[in-house]
């Protein structure tokens, strides 16, 4: 009997749950893991967001279903923030939605947008689910190539003409993961302006934005004239609030992508936890200094890493944001490819890393620390 779909045939062994599988086999064994894997963050939600949610979580009331676009008052204060973050107005009845965080969101709005065989934008190398996404929606992928001496920033030059079906979607994330690459304005600009003579709907996924160092700013798409006319932008509460694993996310712009994703939503899930929602308007119109407080620490954190590396001869650069280091592997060990390179430490009775391999051209001969 077949059981697989078609679908599932086309995809292959999630990464992560790979890495994270590898990581399970040592620790039974004993081994101790100082774990450079999964972005997942290691500090605890803050105190204010926590009493929130223990508060409304006893009433009763708050324990049954919620809307699948989110609770009014969460799509306001998401709203809110973008006009004091970016200066960006954005209407909350139509051009917000609450997501079950980005990763539900980014899957869902591929199932929203594509038909069989339409064709999407994805630069490479990518987060899994930018491309997979994708494919689970049984559409195609156009692998933009992400080039060093570019400094991992797409060259829209490189998208060829005769491209057919003809692209219906872009996908971009910055501050970008794996690479860490960054953007200003401009890049968004010209995004802008080629989705609007191309026709095409663009997805910007900024799980990372405010994680940024030595005074980077990082911009947000929406912030562009015109922006809204061709695209929607995803935001997380994962990072900047240490809130991964309570899954609040948001998809804000367009408002037919996001009335498009509101019906793939009432179909499959009946939204986010209430208490979780009324902790995260907590969270966004509350104090920001735990924001600034987990970036302060994620550039402590960096400096430590690459001062390391770097000490050893590993030479890599620092990034301006992201929770990652994006490193070549050193030539000695490059025959081995991303995957291989990590496994033959651990052979080693003292090594206790576990990097992580990333999906793309560039990835074989590259290394994610996260």
């Amino acid at each position: 009997m077949q059981i697989n779909s078609r679908r599932i045939e086309r995809l292959p062994p999630y990464v992560f749950h790979e890495v994270n599988a590898r990581k399970m086999y040592l620790r039974r064994k004993g081994v101790d893991i100082i774990d450079l894997g999964m972005g997942n963050p290691d500090q605890p939600t803050p105190p204010h967001i926590i009493d929130k949610l223990a508060e409304v979580v006893r009433d009763p009331k708050t324990h049954g279903y919620s809307p699948s676009a989110g609770l009014p008052a969460l799509r306001r204060a998401i709203c809110r923030h973008y006009k004091r973050r970016f200066d960006v107005d954005l209407d909350p009845e139509s051009e917000a939605i609450v997501t079950i965080g980005s990763k539900e969101g980014l899957a869902h709005i591929c199932l929203a947008l594509l038909d069989p065989g339409d064709l999407a934008i994805v630069p490479n190398p990518a987060y899994p689910l930018h491309l997979y996404g994708v494919a689970i929606a049984n559409g195609n992928v156009f692998s933009l190539p992400l080039r060093p001496e570019k400094e991992f920033v797409p060259d829209l030059q490189m998208i060829p003409r005769e491209l057919w079906p003809k692209p219906k979607v872009m996908i971009f994330n910055f501050p970008h993961n794996p690479t860490t690459a960054t953007v200003d304005i401009s890049f968004f600009e010209e995004i802008v302006d080629f989705a609007r003579r191309q026709n095409i709907i663009v997805i910007h996924d900024m799980a990372y934005s405010d994680i940024a160092f030595d005074d980077t700013r990082v911009p947000s798409l929406l912030q562009v004239k015109g922006a809204k006319e061709i695209g929607v932008e995803f935001y997380t509460m994962s990072k900047s609030y240490n809130m991964a694993g309570w899954r609040v996310g948001f998809c804000l712009g367009n408002p037919k992508v996001i009335k498009a994703l509101s019906i793939i939503k009432n179909y499959y899930d009946y939204g986010v936890f209430t208490p979780i929602q009324v902790a995260a308007i907590a969270a966004l119109d509350g104090p920001q200094d735990c924001v600034q407080q987990s970036s302060a620490m994620y550039q402590s954190r960096r400096d430590t890493l690459v001062e390391g590396l770097n000490r050893i001869g590993w030479p890599v650069n620092k990034p301006k944001a992201s929770m990652f280091v994006w490193a070549p592997i050193p030539e000695k060990y490059r025959y081995l490819g991303s995957m291989n390179f990590p496994s033959s430490s651990w052979k080693k009775p003292n090594s206790r890393f576990l990097p992580v391999l990333v999906l793309g051209i560039w990835a074989r001969d590259m290394y994610a620390f996260r």
